[in-house]
């Protein structure tokens, strides 16, 4: 794949959505030991919301359009604190760009550094808070590094760095949400930062086969 086209972006989007529905156990049981419980069915809602939004785009002839509908959709869904992060990371880094049919490398690592800076913004997490932000900063930083190798190694490299954000979740305790009540969090991984994860790896192995 050399660039993501509009109609690739939204059966990306419902790759992604499938991926994530069948993690929604292993997210469920994450989220459990630390918070309460609810991040799977609240990830899994979203995304078949996303889903069903974005298969009723017949031809998309615009790729940010896609993603923003995606996230919009995620976001009127899911409610609360998730649904505005996890729908800003879809839509944030598409909202108010020029139509276009289809984006390299670059322009999908900027959308998702765009994205990054939303939630961070309206967040306040940073990197070692036990956030979903603790993977997607990394896996950002990967895809602006080598974005110039094209979206495939671009990815591929900012699926690992998730995976190394999600691991590193388990040396913090947890700033924000229910899991900072919870005693000490230390010795568990973040169920956001494991959402994040779980869409990188589904963006590289849609990516690797288009």
């Amino acid at each position: 794949m050399e660039n993501l086209n509009a109609v690739q972006a939204k059966e990306m989007i419902m790759y992604i959505a499938d991926k994530i529905i069948e993690a929604k156990p292993m997210l469920t049981e994450v989220d459990s030991a630390i918070g309460d419980g609810d991040h799977g069915i609240g990830m899994a809602g979203g995304l078949t919301k996303a889903k069903t939004k974005v298969e009723k785009m017949e031809s998309p002839e615009d790729v940010y359009a896609v993603f923003h509908a995606a996230g919009k959709a995620m976001l009127m869904s899911m409610g609360g604190a998730s649904g505005v992060i996890f729908g800003s990371m879809f839509m944030a880094g598409a909202k108010g760009m020029d139509p276009v049919g289809e984006i390299g490398a670059e322009e999908l690592a900027q959308m998702m550094k765009r994205s990054l800076e939303a939630i961070q913004e309206r967040g306040k997490a940073q990197v070692g808070d036990k956030t979903m932000v603790d993977a997607l900063s990394p896996a950002v930083d990967a895809m602006e590094a080598s974005a110039s190798e094209g979206i495939v190694p671009m990815l591929t490299r900012a699926e690992a760095a998730a995976l190394a954000g999600v691991e590193s979740t388990k040396n913090f305790e947890a700033k924000f949400g229910r899991a900072k009540t919870q005693g000490t969090t230390i010795g568990f991984q973040d169920a956001g930062a494991t959402s994040v994860w779980i869409i990188f790896k589904s963006m590289k192995e849609y990516a690797e086969t288009h």
